[in-house]
This record gives C-alpha cells, structure tokens and sequence, in this order.
C-alpha cells in the first residue's frame, strides 16, 4: 500500500549525513560490509517495523552513489487481532523481499519507553518482520539516535528534519509518509555505514561496530 504524508520544512544540510560518526551515542549493531569499488545492484531494504504500520525503504548501488528504488507501507487492519497482524506483517514483507530480492537488510532497533504494552508489541512486530528475512541474507541494526546522527547530525533530531533528509539525498520529490521516510533512513545509515567502512578498510583502521549476525 502506498504511503502518503510530508510536513514541509526549512533545509537542512546534506553534508551533516556525510559528517555523520556512528561512535557516537548508539552505533550500528553489526558491521557492515564494505561496498566493492565499482560493485553495482547491490540492494539494501530499510524496515521501520510497526505492529499496524511497518516502513519499508529500498535503495541501491548505482554509478557509485545510493539511489532510490521503492518505498511504501505495509498496513495493517488495525481491528484484527495481534496474531493476525503479525502473520500479515510477516507474509506481506516475504512478498517484498521475493520481489524486490534485496542484498542486504537493515532495520531500526526497538526503543523501550515508559508504555510496556507498546514496546512488547512493537517488538513482536519486528520479530515477524525479521522472519521473513530469507536465512544467510544479512541483518543489520540500527539504533533510532543514530539513524538520526546519520542523517541530520542531531540524535535529538525531529521526524520531520529526517524525513526532509531523506528527499534531499535521494532526490525525491512529493510526499513521503513518515513511516515510509523512516525506513529509507534506516537503509541510508547503513549506507553511510557501508561507505566508512571502506574508508576505515583502505586506511587500514580497525572496523567499526560489532556483530548482530544471522
């Protein structure tokens, strides 16, 4: 289903993404790998998991930049029951992946807040979404501070400042709904991740981050 919101906003700018260092605050979970000099089609799938809205963002490896596949939403009948939900969450995103066959995955890390209930169930979203990750593609994990460092330089960063971000990297026009927005985010963090990883590799620096493998 696709996604449909934006708020409009001042600009930002696009050096803050390139200036971004995952060290600071909470930094990507795993390590990513570097992105082969020349390598093209390489595929990432950005997930904001959601037990009624779940993001999805994908971006790829084209004339040595990051460009913009898809995006939408997956959205679910907010009267169904949670089982029925995560079940929909999980066959819906096994579509996606099938279609779109991304290299690699890259989703938002749960953030627990004062709601119990809210973050059980945001964290069995994210379950069934992981689910449908074929087994051996890769997972990577992202903390919602550095998506935001990533992106904006700011970890206190507000949705709207990441979701104007994300059309000005990506050279989007239109609306662009946030949940949408934000799983683009997630896929350009490990982006930006990807790409000092390579950097660190030619300089002969230790790799950043450490494993969440699968």
């Amino acid at each position: 289903m696709a996604c449909a919101t934006c708020i409009q906003m001042s600009r930002y700018p696009a050096r803050s993404w390139r200036a971004f260092d995952p060290q600071r605050g909470a930094a990507a979970a795993s390590t990513p790998p570097v992105v082969p000099a020349g390598s093209q089609g390489l595929r990432v799938l950005g997930l904001d998991p959601g037990s009624r809205i779940t993001g999805f963002g994908l971006i790829e490896w084209r004339a040595a930049q990051w460009s913009h596949v898809a995006h939408g939403c997956i959205v679910v009948p907010p009267a169904a029951s949670l089982a029925v939900r995560l079940r929909l969450i999980f066959e819906r995103l096994s579509e996606l992946v099938a279609l779109h066959r991304p290299s690699e995955v890259a989703i938002e890390r749960v953030f627990v807040n004062r709601n119990v209930d809210s973050a059980l169930k945001l964290g069995q979203a994210r379950g069934a979404a992981l689910c449908a990750v074929p087994h051996g593609l890769g997972v990577f994990e992202y903390a919602p501070r550095a998506i935001k460092l990533a992106l904006v330089g700011s970890g206190a960063a507000e949705k709207r400042q990441v979701a104007h971000m994300v059309r000005t990297l990506l050279a989007l026009e239109g609306r662009l709904a946030a949940d949408a927005a934000d799983a683009l985010a997630v896929a350009l963090c490990h982006a930006h991740s990807r790409q000092l990883a390579r950097l660190a590799a030619a300089s002969g620096a230790a790799p950043i981050g450490s494993g969440l493998t699968r």
